[in-house]
């Protein structure tokens, strides 16, 4: 068994971070359902705008939303290039024809184009 890209949000910019809430990512759901996503999956996120690289899990969004929540909201703020990425244990045999969905956004996190 292999841990395998599933899927891919790229680029998106960060619309908000609320320290005091719960915790987790907010993202909009049309992202989410292109990015194959559901609510309180895990995920992995790499701020390009500073470093900070950590995992949370999703909850949905408004349009266009992509907001840090609770100790997330620590390791970026509004206007931050992220990177939004979720993995998925795959075997041997299931590797060979796997293609992720890659997400492509402008910088108002809209919907450029999606490969897979």
């Amino acid at each position: 068994m292999r841990f395998m890209l599933k899927s891919k949000i790229h680029r998106a910019r960060i619309t908000e971070s609320n320290l005091n809430y719960e915790g987790s990512i907010s993202i909009d759901t049309a992202l989410m359902e292109k990015a194959d996503l559901v609510p309180y999956e895990m995920v992995h996120v790499y701020n390009i705008s500073n470093g900070e690289r950590f995992s949370t899990y999703v909850i949905p969004g408004k349009k266009g939303e992509i907001g840090l929540n609770g100790a997330a909201a620590r390791k970026g703020m509004k206007g931050d290039l992220v990177i939004i990425t979720a993995y998925t244990l795959m075997a041997e045999e299931e590797i060979k024809g796997h293609r992720p969905k890659l997400v492509f956004v402008d910088e108002n996190n809209a919907i450029v184009r999606v490969e897979d």
